[in-house]
């Protein structure tokens, strides 16, 4: 199974109208807010931690270039072309590799996993911009990413994060800014049920090995200042 043409286009449309500008996309928030505080959660189930790092839906590569820093072999993979141009761009000193990859095509991720080994695998917020049908094919992606001694950290918005996007949606004033452009190219996140993540990865043979609630950091503020901040869950996941 591969994604749909509309939502690979959909993709490609936002990206290639997207600024290069640090900060310009909604969750493109700075490392220190995301990966930076993620890190110190994943690093303790890490079997392998010398193995390659995969960060799945890594857009612009922001993230990308943080784990870079931190570890010798880094890959950035997304699904569009126009992402990994901005991710190439700003990254100047070559610090990671880059992959377009759809995660829901199974053999795909199959043929990254043959080239790289087992990897511990990093995906931000990316289920929740699937289509529907395409959540449980990505969880069996990041499976045949992690082999058996690889990790995954997964960060999905919880079902409470829904009411505030609507919310935010539907102000009289419209959409703050940054959060315009997504319901524009039709890609408007979608509500991922608390419980779902976990049968996703149960069903794909992976078992959570922690788990916890964070809130996730976006580059969009309120009208009085304030930072919005969205819940979001994270997990640990791997074979066992």
């Amino acid at each position: 199974m591969s994604v749909t043409t509309r939502y690979r286009d959909a993709w490609e449309g936002f990206w290639r109208e997207a600024s290069g500008e640090p900060g310009a996309v909604l969750w493109d928030a700075e490392p220190g807010l995301t990966a930076g505080v993620h890190l110190p959660l994943f690093e303790p189930h890490l079997v392998a931690p010398g193995l390659p790092i995969v960060d799945l839906g890594c857009g612009n590569g922001t993230q990308t270039r943080f784990l870079a820093d931190r570890y010798p072999h880094v890959v950035g993979a997304d699904l569009s072309g126009a992402a990994l141009d901005h991710a190439r761009r700003a990254d100047r000193a070559g610090q990671a590799s880059y992959r377009l990859i759809d995660a829901a095509e199974k053999r795909e991720a199959e043929t990254l996993h043959a080239e790289l080994g087992d990897a511990n695998v990093y995906m931000r917020g990316v289920l929740h911009q699937c289509e529907i049908g395409d959540r449980q094919p990505v969880v069996d992606g990041v499976a045949a990413l992690v082999g058996e001694r690889g990790r995954a950290f997964l960060v999905e918005l919880a079902e409470a994060a829904g009411p505030l996007l609507r919310g935010l949606a539907q102000r009289a004033e419209g959409p703050p800014g940054k959060l315009a452009p997504v319901f524009r190219h039709r890609i408007a996140p979608g509500e991922v049920a608390d419980g779902a993540v976990p049968e996703y990865l149960r069903s794909a043979g992976l078992t959570v090995l922690a788990s916890g609630e964070l809130p996730l950091v976006t580059t969009e503020y309120q009208g009085d200042g304030t930072r919005i901040e969205l819940p979001s869950r994270w997990v640990v996941t791997g074979r066992v």
